[in-house]
């Protein structure tokens, strides 16, 4: 699997989210399967997000697509998002099996 890591500040987290989650099939269509949404303490409208992808070129052509950019101009992003592409290494739980519910 494939993630994409992206930050950008937005004007207003609820407006973004209604428009972020209008988007919800495009990016399904382009392969998506999840996604993480974070923000520091502090500032709520600084996002920090993190989607898993099922293909790193689908990813690529997504990040890339001018509908994006157009539902980010439409949600109030207001400066260039950084993007950075990863790929898992490793994956862990540091709670032993026995204590998962």
């Amino acid at each position: 699997m494939s993630h994409v890591w992206v930050r950008h500040k937005v004007k207003n987290y609820g407006s973004w989210k209604l428009v972020f989650d209008q988007f919800r099939e495009a990016r399904l269509a382009g392969g998506e399967k999840s996604y993480w949404i974070f923000h520091p303490t502090d500032d709520p409208d600084n996002l920090f997000l993190i989607f898993q992808w099922d293909k790193l070129e689908n990813a690529k052509k997504f990040m890339n697509s001018p509908k994006l950019k157009e539902a980010m101009q439409k949600a109030g992003v207001i400066e260039s998002p950084e993007i950075r592409y990863l790929e898992e290494m490793e994956t862990a739980s540091t709670i032993p099996d026995y204590a998962r519910t």
